[in-house]
């Protein structure tokens, strides 16, 4: 096993089989049933994979035709991948929070010819789209369920799919492979569209190739990964391997380590099972960080004055340390809190995590500081679905700096516009969206991509960003401001949950507040108050809590910066509502169209 292999590989199922020969009887993919973990190993998930190949074939399905694949986080999302790369198809991977519009939308756009789907929950909206739609001619059930008349759709169970003679299927794979390259189109994966209608990246095997060659090296370099397989990486996958995040970082890049993937039970079951698998590497969003950030915060106040001191104390390190002005008052210090506190955060983490990506949205410096405090090494990467998706990642050997996202991945070449933007060239960049020739020659130009994030290179080549070009605040006298920098600024808040900021062409600021759940509950208690959210917001004593909160965070913003008027969202920003991405990203254009004549309305208060 050799960081070379990704380099000499021809295309991503090449990687797994060429793994899969290697480790054979070794576990790989786990999944939780009858609350037992159960095991399958690189061989028996090599001979599925070879057999729904050849069955995706045999049902008449052409190389290049799409299949679209909507399930949940288990072993057979792996499994129907890798069949359908494995077959000359193409995967098009829909996120479980779909909609039957979204379904429509991309049963249309891609034209698939197929489609896998998990549970009966996740048919009951694909299903209706699949029937208005001529392209799909079959429907797979990875569950038994009993479907209605699909049309002109044929069924097929998924366990029917799996029988034959599996050295047969690895013969015809292996030379049906030997002519896909890594040019070829591997998925469409469909961005989650903060801003519009998603559009299909065309993702090609050499794109997600390099990215894994890219964070392999990462991984190999700076935390020491045995090359020679004595010891396997463990990963727990519980974002969405619909997103481009998870399907190259969560499934991909375990792959091409030959690691073991854990996949989760959901995020209501995500510490516990993070305290049973125990992982090594964890590849998360900066949403998770903030809820867990909170969570330990409140842990440890309730353990009393002395550990409250010792966060404290860590904090304080973490900060000096930051700006290289540690103490020799500081050593004895951090040794007590390397014995009393971190060992009982890490626990919390299974005790041997290496580290934690950070990926998908950015990462509040702060945030970042406070895991390092409490002796977690978190990186954050920066990407889009269009490169593949990561471009970059903070490295413990070029130095973290947690207002940076760290030096652009192997492979990768960056350079910054003259206004500012971040262009992104190499093998690792999409070949185009998938029937847009309009918005493919906005996105790549010359054969640079252009991100559409603003930011600049430090002195040590890391790249620190500075916001969306798109997301942007220019104010009524052509200033420009960062939301998402004054947005981060505001969740820090115990009091803020959430928190949108607009004020385009506007002489000031204004925000769409979501309060804290917890802190709203302790603050009802201790004032007499009955605890019912939207009463509580009509409290003036309420609102002056939350205004004071906002303040703090203006103290620490210029005058064009700061927020001068608020109102409140009428529920919690969440992906059943449309209002955050998968990724956990907030749509801004769905929160204007709900709050819109709210938001304009402080401006007339």
């Amino acid at each position: 096993m050799q960081l070379a292999d990704f380099d000499s590989s021809p295309n991503l199922v090449a990687l797994f089989l060429s793994r899969a020969d290697e480790l054979g009887d070794k576990p790989f993919l786990w999944a939780k049933r009858d609350n037992k973990w159960r095991l399958l190993s690189w061989r028996e998930v090599a001979d599925q994979v070879c057999l729904l190949a050849e069955a995706l074939v045999a049902m008449g399905l052409q190389r290049g035709d799409r299949v679209m694949l909507v399930a949940e986080n288990r072993p057979e999302w792996c499994i129907a991948d890798l069949a359908i790369m494995a077959a000359g198809l193409v995967t098009v991977p829909a996120y479980i929070t779909n909609t039957e519009r979204d379904h429509n939308h991309l049963l249309e756009n891609s034209g698939a010819r197929a489609v896998i789907v998990g549970s009966a929950k996740l048919a009951k909206p694909l299903l209706p789209a699949v029937l208005q739609t001529d392209s799909v001619a079959h429907v797979i059930t990875i569950e038994s369920l009993k479907l209605p008349q699909l049309g002109q759709a044929d069924s097929h169970e998924w366990p029917a799919l799996l029988t034959g003679d599996p050295v047969a299927a690895r013969a015809a794979v292996d030379a049906r492979i030997a002519t896909i390259g890594r040019a070829d189109l591997a998925c469409l994966i469909y961005t989650s569209g903060t801003g519009g209608a998603p559009r299909g990246v065309r993702q090609h095997h050499g794109m997600i190739l390099r990215n894994v060659d890219g964070a392999a090296r990462v991984i190999a370099e700076d935390f020491r990964w045995d090359l020679t397989g004595g010891h396997r990486e463990v990963f727990l996958s519980f974002l969405p391997l619909s997103h481009a995040y998870e399907h190259t970082g969560g499934q991909f890049l375990p792959i091409g380590m030959g690691g073991e993937i854990y996949y989760s039970e959901g995020l209501e079951k995500l510490a516990g099972n993070i305290a049973e698998v125990r992982p090594t590497i964890m590849i998360v969003v900066p949403r998770l960080f903030e809820v867990l950030r909170t969570r330990i915060m409140k842990q440890v106040e309730k353990q009393g004055r002395i550990a409250n001191f010792l966060m404290d104390r860590a904090l304080r390190i973490a900060a000096r340390r930051k700006g290289n002005h540690i103490r020799l008052v500081d050593r004895p210090l951090d040794f007590l809190i390397d014995l009393l506190l971190r060992p009982k955060v890490r626990a919390k983490f299974g005790g041997r995590i290496k580290a934690m990506v950070s990926g998908g949205a950015p990462l509040n410096p702060e945030i970042g500081m406070f895991f390092q405090a409490m002796g977690l090494t978190l990186l954050q990467g920066y990407g889009q679905t269009e490169a593949g998706p990561v471009i970059s990642c903070n490295r413990p050997r070029s130095g973290l700096k947690m207002d940076t996202v760290g030096p652009p991945l192997a492979g990768v070449e960056v350079r910054i516009a003259e206004d500012g933007e971040i262009l992104v060239r190499g093998e690792q960049i999409m070949h185009g969206y998938w029937r847009n020739e309009k918005e493919t020659a906005k996105a790549i130009v010359d054969g640079w991509l252009h991100t559409g994030d603003i930011g600049h290179l430090d002195e040590r080549g890391r790249i620190a960003i500075t916001d969306r070009k798109k997301d942007m605040i220019v104010n009524d006298k052509g200033d420009n401001v960062s939301p998402q920098k004054i947005e981060g600024m505001l969740t820090l808040q115990p009091e803020i949950s959430q928190a949108m900021v607009i004020g385009d062409k506007r002489p000031y600021l204004v925000a769409l507040i979501v309060p804290d759940a917890e802190w709203a509950l302790d603050w009802a208690r201790t004032n007499d108050e009955k605890f019912n959210f939207h009463e509580l917001q009509d409290l003036p004593a309420f609102r002056s809590t939350i205004r004071d909160a906002i303040d703090r965070v203006n103290r620490e913003l210029s005058v064009i910066e700061k927020v001068r008027q608020f109102t409140f969202a009428d529920e919690a920003f969440a992906i059943d509502n449309e209002e955050m991405t998968p990724s956990m990203k907030i749509r801004r254009h769905k929160l204007k169209d709900r709050y819109g004549a709210r938001l304009d309305g402080l401006y007339k208060a």
